[in-house]
């Protein structure tokens, strides 16, 4: 273990108020807070909570005001359709604040959820940072669900406006997402007032009805707005569990803490500075891509990947290489499942030794459990470290991991290593046969969860 390492870590367990409020100096506040911590109600504690911020402006607007304009926000490469863009931070801005026009032009107002059912396109990311521009609670809903997880997402949410695409792609086939749509709200008992449908070149559909409206035309004669200022412990967004072991659970998160944890992270955790070229491998829908695609490497000020396609087949085992070579990835997060299916199909790597790595220089894995096996065969073939983590949709970050920032630490296989700072993760053994994790979970909305 690290010298830094375990001197942060202390500081952030023993002086958890001192910890992070030297943190939160680093992102954008309309109003600084004050009350750091307040702890009246435990569990739910409260932090920031007379502080004033907004989403959007910290993704944004806070790295155009340093001079960050014409730095690359946001690369996307869809080798299933062989489009490619690049978003500059005052470009994404522009669109970003039109389309918070449009959702303003609807009924869309400061609290009002919306629900994003849309494939790994950068019109998906516009959307989320929309709603954090106007103060709105966005639901991204993972765009490989079916009609009836759609509806139960609509229900639980009571989304005022749904947006969505004409469709998705994979390997081989088209999703069409409109009788998805449609399916889903004649099942659902909430009926949301609008639908808005970006049209994907060359795949358009018709649009039937009179609550449903095409992007482009919800965009015509947008004007830029400003962002709205929202207090600390206002909420960002709605996202759910994956339902492993039950119904899934509505995760609401509140927009201090996440802007505070999230932009730590991506230095002290994962090593990257404001140069570098990020990607998250994961999708939107799920808490690594909604966190790590978007809101973590744009609150940093870095570049965030946005890939559309799978490691395999989109158009070989060798996609990954590609991206990484192509766009100067430094580091890549992505779950074992992805290496799993990278190594049966280029056990040997041949497709690897087609592509020069040099800038890369870690691999991070989360999602499930990285097996040894999936792990070695990574770290013979990358030649740099592969760091297993853990967390959940419920953190939003990581409550245990191998933290490159602050001096990387010996592990071993099957371990995802240390509690991060702000995490004091106990082992506790109950009365009966069974084993629990308590954790005291520093930074989130809820102070601590028992698993």
């Amino acid at each position: 273990m690290s010298k830094k390492f375990s001197e942060i870590y202390k500081i952030s367990i023993d002086e958890p108020e001192k910890f992070w409020r030297e943190i939160a100096e680093d992102i954008f506040w309309f109003k600084k807070p004050n009350k750091i911590l307040n702890k009246s109600n435990p569990p739910f504690y409260k932090w920031f909570e007379d502080g004033v911020t907004n989403t959007c402006y910290n993704a944004l607007d806070f790295h155009i005001d340093n001079g960050l304009g014409e730095k690359i926000a946001l690369i996307y490469d869809s080798p299933v359709t062989g489009a490619k863009s690049k978003f500059t931070y005052s470009n994404l801005r522009e669109k970003v604040s039109k389309f918070a026009w449009a959702l303003r032009n609807q009924g869309i107002n400061k609290g009002d959820r919306v629900i994003i059912y849309m494939p790994m396109i950068p019109e998906a990311v516009i959307a989320m940072l929309a709603c954090g521009r106007i103060g709105a609670i966005h639901s991204v809903v993972f765009g490989g669900f079916a009609a009836n997880e759609l509806a139960g997402r609509i229900d639980d949410s009571k989304a005022k406006i749904l947006v969505t695409a004409s469709c998705g792609f994979e390997p081989g086939k088209t999703v069409e997402y409109k009788p998805l749509v449609d399916k889903a709200l004649e099942i659902s008992k909430h009926k949301p007032s609008k639908i808005i449908l970006y049209q994907r070149p060359g795949h358009e559909v018709k649009l039937n009805n009179t609550n449903e409206i095409s992007w482009e035309d919800a965009i015509s004669g947008a004007k830029e707005i400003e962002c709205v200022e929202m207090n600390a412990n206002d909420y960002a967004y709605i996202l759910y569990t994956s339902g492993t072991t039950g119904v899934p659970k509505g995760i609401v998160r509140d927009i201090g803490g996440h802007i505070v944890a999230l932009k730590w992270t991506m230095k002290n955790i994962y090593n990257i500075d404001q140069n570098d070229v990020w990607w998250s491998a994961s999708d939107i829908g799920w808490i690594v891509g909604h966190s790590y695609i978007v809101y973590a490497p744009l609150f940093h000020g870095c570049t965030t990947v946005l890939f559309e396609g799978k490691p395999v087949g989109t158009p070989d085992a060798g996609v990954f290489w590609r991206i990484i070579s192509e766009h100067k990835v430094k580091s890549l997060f992505t779950a074992p499942t992805a290496f799993r299916a990278i190594k049966k199909e280029d056990p040997n790597g041949k497709f690897f030794n087609k592509y020069n790595l040099s800038t890369f220089k870690t691999l991070f894995l989360a999602g499930e459990r990285a097996d040894p096996d999936t792990l070695k065969w990574a770290e013979s073939l990358l030649k740099v470290p592969v760091i297993d983590h853990w967390w959940q949709t419920e953190t939003s970050w990581a409550i245990s991991a191998n933290c490159a920032g602050l001096g990387l630490s010996k592990t071993k296989y099957g371990s995802a290593c240390k509690p991060v700072p702000g995490y004091n993760v106990k082992i506790i053994k109950n009365t009966t046969c069974f084993a629990y994790l308590k954790q005291e979970l520093s930074i989130h909305k809820y102070c601590h969860c028992v698993m």
